[in-house]
């Protein structure tokens, strides 16, 4: 299985490079797993709706020329289905097993997820309602992949 996560702009905090670097390392004896990063949209601070669209838009583009046409694509949005950590697992397992070996995640910059790439998304999750940054929630994500494969395999680290 090829797990992707595809993040808008480049991560710079060294403790978050070096969390996503030990689970990546912990995965690659059982998934191929790679972290794309498209570049973010340079914009003011304060933005109107308009200005806010042609952004996402923009990053939206970046995206999709990044997703492979045989990839599910799961994007995190607000709106999207809260799964717990077993849920995560079962659809991983159920998607390798019976739909593709090849799941992107994305994770929209600052401003979300543009509405081409949520229409190009097969799932939508959510991690809950509150608001956290989208690079540490590369971190996050990844750590639940990894959980995920734990958990399909019937090894403790999930406990």
């Amino acid at each position: 299985m090829l797990v992707e996560i595809i993040g808008v702009g480049k991560l710079k905090e060294k403790y978050l490079v070096d969390g996503i670097n030990e689970y990546a390392k912990r995965l690659k004896p059982y998934i191929k797993f790679q972290i794309i990063e498209v570049p973010d949209e340079k914009a003011p601070d304060h933005l109107s709706d308009a200005e806010v669209k042609i952004v996402k838009d923009k990053e939206g583009e970046r995206i999709l020329a990044q997703i492979k046409p045989d990839a599910h694509v799961v994007a995190l949005t607000l709106d999207g289905k809260l799964w717990s950590s077993e849920d995560l697992a079962s659809e991983l397992d159920k998607l390798g097993t019976y739909g593709t070996s090849h799941v992107v995640f994305v994770i929209g910059g600052s401003h979300g997820i543009a509405d081409a790439v949520l229409r190009r998304a097969q799932q939508k999750l959510c991690f809950g309602r509150m608001t956290l940054p989208h690079q540490l929630m590369r971190l996050v994500l990844v750590e639940q992949v990894y959980r995920a494969v734990k958990i399909n395999r019937g090894e403790p680290y999930h406990k």
